[in-house]
C-alpha cells in the first residue's frame, strides 16, 4: 500500500528549486494525479493499492520534480522544495544516476540505497494509479558525498557525545536521562526528516561570527527547540582559495565555532547536537570564480533533523 501525501509548504532556509510541470499538463490533470481528500486541520492523503510496476513504459508522463529528499520510507520518497512536498514511488525500473565530471556529463548508475535524506535531486515521473512514480532520479556526485556525510554524522552522535554528557558534573542525572530517552527514540537514527537549514557566512580565512550570524543561529536554535526531539547537524565549508589542508582545517574551525555558540549562547544542549563536520571547499553553493560566489561558499550550514519515528513518516 502506498500513501500519496501532500503537506503545507514548509519554509526552508536552504535554497530549493520549485518543482516544474511539463507544458500542456493542466491543473485538473495534476489534481487527478493525487485524488486527495482535504480537511481543515489534517494533511491530504490518498491511498493507492497495488505494487509499483517495474515496467514503466507506456505510462503517461508526469511532472518533473526538483528539490531535496526530506523523507524516505521503503519505496516512498518525499521531495521538498519552495512550493511544498511531493510524494513519489520508486520502482525496480527507476533509473538512479549520479552526475560526475566537470560539467556533470558522465553518469553512474546507482542503487536505491543512494537515495539519502538531504540529497538534492531532479526527478522524471509518470502517472500511475492516482500517484507519481519516478522513472529517473539524478543528482550530483558531490551532493551524494554530502548526504553520506550527514548520515555518518547521525550515526556518530551518541558514540562521540554520550560519554561527555555522562561526565558533566552539572545536571548529570537530567542529561543522562535525556540522552537515554533520545537513544530510545532515535534507535534507527539514519531514518530522519530534514525540517530546515540555515547558512551563516564568514570573511575570507576567518571563523569568527558576525552579529547577523549570531542572531541567525539563536533563531535556528529557537525554531528547532519548538520541535519535539529535533537534532542539529553543523557542516562547515570554505571557498576554493588555498590548499585542501588549509581549507579542511578552516571548515572544521568554522563548524566548531558555530557549535560552541549554539551551546554557549543559544542554550542548545550538547546531547541534541550531531557530530560537526568540515567539508573544505566541496559542494560549493555558488561559482568559485567570482567574488560573490566565493562569499556564498564561505559558510556553515546548520541542519534541523527529526527522526521519522517521532515525525510520522
Amino acid at each position: 500500500m502506498i500513501a500519496i501525501t501532500k503537506k503545507p509548504a514548509s519554509v526552508l532556509a536552504m535554497t530549493l528549486l520549485a518543482a516544474t510541470a511539463p507544458a500542456g499538463l493542466s491543473a485538473q490533470e495534476l489534481d487527478a494525479a493525487s485524488d486527495a481528500v482535504a480537511t481543515a486541520e489534517a494533511d491530504v492523503l490518498t491511498t493507492v493499492v497495488g505494487s509499483v510496476p517495474a515496467d514503466l513504459s507506456g505510462l503517461a508522463e508526469g511532472p518533473d520534480v526538483e528539490g531535496i529528499i526530506s523523507a524516505r520510507n521503503d519505496n516512498k520518497l518525499l521531495v521538498t522544495n519552495a512550493s511544498g512536498n511531493t510524494t513519489l514511488s520508486i520502482s525496480d525500473g527507476t533509473q538512479i544516476r549520479a552526475r560526475k565530471g566537470l560539467f556533470g556529463m558522465n553518469k553512474q548508475q546507482l542503487g536505491q540505497d543512494s537515495l539519502l535524506n538531504g540529497l538534492p535531486v531532479k526527478v522524471k515521473t509518470v502517472l500511475w494509479n492516482n500517484g507519481l512514480v519516478a522513472t529517473r532520479v539524478t543528482f550530483s556526485d558531490n551532493d551524494l558525498e554530502t548526504a553520506n556525510m550527514i548520515r555518518g554524522g547521525t550515526q556518530q552522535q551518541f558514540a562521540r557525545h554520550g560519554a561527555a554528557i555522562g561526565e558533566n558534573k552539572l545536571g548529570v542525572s537530567a542529561n543522562a536521562a535525556a540522552t537515554e530517552a533520545l537513544r530510545g527514540r532515535f534507535g534507527d537514527i539514519d531514518q530522519y526528516n530534514v525540517k530546515g537549514a540555515t547558512n551563516v557566512y564568514f570573511d575570507s580565512g576567518k571563523w569568527n561570527l558576525s552579529a547577523q550570524a549570531r542572531n541567525d543561529l539563536c533563531a535556528t536554535a529557537g525554531q528547532a527547540g519548538a520541535m519535539d526531539n529535533a537534532l542539529l547537524l553543523v557542516v562547515g565549508y570554505t571557498d576554493s582559495t588555498g590548499s585542501y589542508e588549509v581549507n579542511q582545517a578552516l571548515s572544521e574551525k568554522r563548524a566548531g565555532r558555530v557549535v560552541n555558540y549554539l551551546q554557549q549562547q543559544c542554550s542548545w544542549k550538547p546531547y541534541r547536537m550531531l557530530t560537526p563536520t568540515g567539508m573544505a571547499d566541496s559542494d560549493p553553493a555558488a561559482d568559485n570564480t567570482t567574488t560573490e560566489g566565493k562569499a556564498q561558499n564561505r559558510r556553515v550550514a546548520v541542519n534541523i533533523l527529526v527522526s521519522k519515528s517521532v515525525d510520522g513518516m
